[in-house]
């Protein structure tokens, strides 16, 4: 069975990781739904650059992924939910003693609470349609930790083992859930920190990236967005069938330590 003419519900999707999966299922035939918790013209014309650039539907819709009813009420509105991308996530740094409850409360919500609802939501659209895909992206913090991280890591350990709790749900059925956890990966964001990690230490931007940022990532290789959206067009294809409620790694060796 193919994915063209699927229906695709990508959450944190206007830039970044989710924006490559977005282009990625659109260039397979699959039909998008564009997500973030802005409602800019420029979200609507991304929409409409990927839906002429390939050919499928493309639209974008507001929802908070921090507010357990517009989490569901994204899965409503899309009408459809064939496949589920759960990939908004937010982050902040702080020792655990010193970590603002607010950006706890934030982090939990939007990285962990909302594929809760949305997979909730989904799940008897996925049922009444005879098939379906979940992939949770997650992160190598989902399987190892980092200092002053908390949070993000608390909160991506509880998506693997939702992945692994749904995929034993729906094992009988024609869906599938997994889990990717990347490693540290070139977006826009993590560039733009660059230049301030490599004059933080005083070194050189090329010693910043091997030595600081992908320190603990032995390929020190950024993984890409297309290595991703490859990863995620994959585990909803029919080879991945019979792959469900476990993680796939992305992330240049830093599992394997």
């Amino acid at each position: 069975m193919s994915v063209k003419g699927k229906t695709a519900v990508i959450t944190g999707s206007n830039s970044g990781i989710g924006l490559g999966i977005a282009e990625e299922l659109a260039r397979a035939g699959v039909n998008v739904v564009l997500n973030s918790f802005t409602d800019s013209d420029e979200d609507h014309a991304l929409a409409r650059r990927i839906a002429e650039e390939t050919g499928s539907q493309v639209r974008y819709i507001k929802a908070d992924m921090s507010k357990p009813e517009e989490c569901r009420a994204l899965i409503g509105q899309a009408g459809a939910c064939d496949i589920l991308i759960n990939n908004a996530g937010i982050q902040h740094v702080a020792p655990i003693d010193e970590f603002p409850q607010d950006k706890w409360d934030a982090i939990i919500a939007i990285n962990m609470n909302s594929a809760f609802h949305t997979t909730a939501a989904a799940l008897p659209l996925m049922r009444e349609a005879g098939w379906g895909r979940i992939v949770n992206i997650a992160s190598a913090h989902g399987l190892r930790a980092s200092p002053y991280k908390a949070a993000y890591v608390t909160a991506k350990h509880g998506v693997v083992g939702m992945t692994k709790t749904v995929g034993l749900e729906t094992a009988k059925e024609p869906i599938t859930c997994n889990a990717v956890c990347p490693g540290y990966v070139l977006t826009p964001l993590v560039e733009a920190q660059i230049p301030d990690t490599a004059k933080q230490y005083g070194i050189s931007e090329d010693a910043a990236i091997e030595e600081v940022i992908l320190a603990k990532q032995p390929s020190k290789e950024f993984v890409t967005v297309e290595q991703l959206a490859g990863t995620v067009l994959y585990l909803c294809s029919d080879a991945a069938a019979q792959v469900t409620g476990t993680t796939i790694s992305v992330d240049g060796g830093w599992s394997a330590q």
